[in-house]
């Protein structure tokens, strides 16, 4: 393998572990300095993901076969390769995303904000990565929300993205955001990572992709290491909000 396969990470792209501005670090960041546990064969090799269940229906978030009907909003195909730091690609990874709908409300109990829910949008989906690292997904443009972090706090338009490889400990979770959408420069958890890194959090705007009357496409390229790899909150900020 050629020596730029052992470059390190670039960590000055990663958010820090606390970061006042975004308020629930103060409350889940480590106080005291990690300490490194050694990997045994049980973390390298398994347990695994739960692969072999997935079907090419759970890559589509925009119907629900329980309900029969379609999600309301705006069509999207959020595409790209999953990358590891020499640019190869790394097939056969599980990929989960979740996310608000497109009147910026979660399907979960401890969402309250007075958006209304749609019953045909379930806000979840998972794919595995093809022998090129590419994924895709068919699903909603999610609405921005208010958070309680400061007054008048909301959210931009984002999509969460967990990453697993061939055991548990390999577990990568980020967000990827839109483009040009004002609340970026608002935000404290995208404002964990330096501006001049943004770009690997925003996806990009894809005529190719697009489908006539249909979807517009947006590709989102993950790099797993090395320097330009995608800021990571498994590094940063604490669970995403």
């Amino acid at each position: 393998m050629s020596e730029s396969a052992y470059r390190p990470r670039d960590d000055e792209a990663s958010p820090p572990l606390d970061h006042p501005p975004y308020r629930s670090t103060s409350l889940r960041h480590p106080v005291r300095p990690l300490v490194p546990l050694p990997h045994t064969i049980s973390e390298i090799t398994g347990p695994g993901p739960a692969i072999s269940a997935v079907t090419p229906a759970d890559a589509d978030l925009t119907t629900n076969a329980a309900v029969g009907g379609e999600a309301i909003g705006e069509r999207i195909l959020v595409t790209g390769r999953v990358l590891d730091e020499t640019g190869e690609p790394v097939p056969d990874t599980l990929i989960e995303i979740w996310q608000a709908n497109a009147a910026g409300r979660y399907v979960h109990e401890r969402d309250q904000h007075p958006a209304p829910l749609d019953p045909n949008f379930r806000g979840t989906g998972r794919c595995l990565t093809e022998a090129d690292g590419s994924y895709r997904f068919l699903t909603i443009r999610p609405g921005a929300y208010p958070w309680g972090n400061h007054p008048n706090a909301w959210r931009p338009a984002h999509i969460h993205l967990s990453l697993f490889g061939p055991a548990l400990a390999t577990r990568l979770v980020t967000q990827m955001y839109f483009p040009d959408d004002p609340l970026h420069e608002l935000d404290p958890i995208l404002g964990a990572v330096p501006r001049a890194h943004w770009d690997r959090l925003i996806a990009t705007y894809d005529h190719d992709i697009t489908e006539h009357e249909w979807a517009l496409g947006f590709r989102f390229e993950i790099v797993l290491r090395g320097p330009e790899a995608t800021p990571f909150e498994s590094r940063g900020a604490g669970s995403p909000a």
